[in-house]
């Protein structure tokens, strides 16, 4: 079979796509990793920084309340102590340890370690508890100064005792930890997107192992998707099957259709050259009685491959009595003398075209006209979830072992009347590809024949 090409460009036309799933989701959980990381290092870095230098201030206040407690006022109201310091940096000069005793006009009592220096004293505030601040007043050298004022027994001063060291050594501390947390944060950040990765390439594992089936499957050497798939998965794979085998389904149909259609129309073909083989007389009676019966019997397929190709909308519907009066008007045309008589209600929908709907009540109310005695009744009602139509004539019926081979192509139980035994298959078949039923009984009212046609109902 030619494919077109419009439809051939069409199928081999790229796919556009909207970038790689892969991807997508190792980028999303780099930026939730990093997110947390981030937040979580801050949060950290907080914590031990406070703590560190809590530390820090904790061993200067220590320092603070031994000057406190051994200090005394000399006989010339001079700060002493009763106890020098133990630590021996306060005695080394500059060693970046160092302790002051100052107040309002009196002269600084340093440390030696301060030598040639004094730290600053502020009158501007009342540090009556410790005070602790960082300054930058010996340039470089970054101080953390705790500080206190107190009056000492027997002494109407307030004197500031002051405990300063470099800042230096807590620095280091801190870069040293800030070190370690980045480092830390990073080789686990590094790890979580490593497993981020692999856990998305195996979770996707079953995709392109899915790829490849269907390739194997395009391929010819499956025919379909099998194998143990993710419940996520597997639902997919269901519906691509059951799209393979309806498409495998309508092919066969295709094929078997094809099929009957030659074969329909071989015989009349055969008798057409036979009948001009010959030169009989009557070559254009023959021409013309077999040129009909070709013409309904290609009307016939090509009705049904409408059908089947319509039968996959979701959206098919048509509204029952609308069609039933329009097929009343014409068959009132063409069989004047046949009362034809409806009823039922006018609001049921049913789930199929509108023109097959046409061509099978068509079919189903001329018979009705051209085999009955004058008197045709159609009903139309709603029970169990389907559309029921029933037509019914006042004819002589059908015998009950006919009921089902009336349904066979061709077949003609009255042939006094033109036609071609199509009108019953065709109804049959359109019925059947919308998952529809046709029946064939004996009428309680009119006597003759009564077909029952049921249609599922559209929601």
């Amino acid at each position: 079979m030619m494919v077109p090409k419009d439809d051939e460009s069409a199928a081999r036309a790229p796919i556009t796509h909207s970038g790689s799933l892969t991807r997508r989701m190792i980028v999303i959980a780099a930026l939730w990793i990093s997110l947390l990381l981030a937040g979580g290092g801050f949060a950290l870095d907080r914590v031990l920084t406070s703590a560190v230098t809590q530390n820090f201030d904790d061993q200067l206040e220590y320092v603070l309340r031994s000057l406190l407690v051994s200090a005394e006022i000399g006989p010339e109201g001079e700060v002493v102590f009763n106890r020098e310091p133990a630590d021996q940096r306060f005695l080394e000069p500059y060693s970046g340890l160092y302790w002051q005793v100052s107040a309002k006009g009196r002269e600084a009592f340093p440390s030696r370690s301060l030598w040639d220096r004094q730290l600053a004293y502020g009158v501007v505030h009342d540090d009556r508890a410790v005070h602790t601040y960082d300054s930058r007043q010996f340039g470089a050298e970054k101080l953390r100064i705790v500080e206190r004022d107190v009056k000492l027994p027997g002494s109407t001063v307030r004197w500031r005792f002051q405990v300063a060291q470099s800042r230096d050594g807590l620095d280091a501390q801190i870069g040293a930890l800030r070190r370690t947390l980045v480092r830390s944060f990073l080789l686990l950040g590094l790890g979580l997107m490593v497993l981020a990765a692999l856990q998305t390439f195996y979770g996707l594992l079953p995709l392109r192992r899915l790829r490849l089936e269907i390739a194997r499957m395009r391929g010819g050497r499956i025919n379909r998707v099998a194998g143990p798939l993710p419940l996520e998965v597997a639902p997919m794979v269901e519906e691509l099957n059951a799209l393979v085998a309806h498409n495998e389904t309508q092919a066969e149909e295709a094929r078997r259709h094809a099929g009957n259609l030659a074969h329909a129309l071989k015989t009349p073909l055969t008798v057409i050259m036979n009948a001009a083989t010959a030169q009989s007389d009557d070559l254009a009676d023959t021409v013309v009685r077999e040129a009909r019966t070709m013409r309904r019997q290609v009307d016939h397929h090509l009705a049904r491959a409408r059908a089947v190709g319509r039968r996959g909308s979701a959206h098919s519907r048509a509204e029952v009595w609308p069609s039933v009066e329009s097929v009343e008007r014409a068959v009132q045309r063409l069989y004047p003398h046949v009362r034809i008589d409806m009823d039922g209600p006018k609001d049921l929908v049913a789930h199929i075209e509108r023109q097959d709907l046409d061509e099978i009540m068509g079919n189903l109310v001329e018979n009705a006209a051209k085999y009955g005695g004058g008197s045709v009744f159609v009903t139309v009602g709603a029970q169990a979830g389907f559309v029921e139509i029933m037509v019914e004539d006042d004819g002589m019926g059908i015998p009950e072992e006919d009921r089902i081979r009336i349904f066979d192509r061709g077949v003609r139980l009255d042939t006094g009347k033109p036609g071609t035994g199509l009108g019953l298959a065709i109804v049959r078949d359109v019925a059947e590809i919308y998952e529809g039923t046709v029946s064939l009984e004996e009428s309680d009212d009119l006597g003759g024949l009564l077909v029952r046609l049921r249609l599922p109902m559209a929601g």
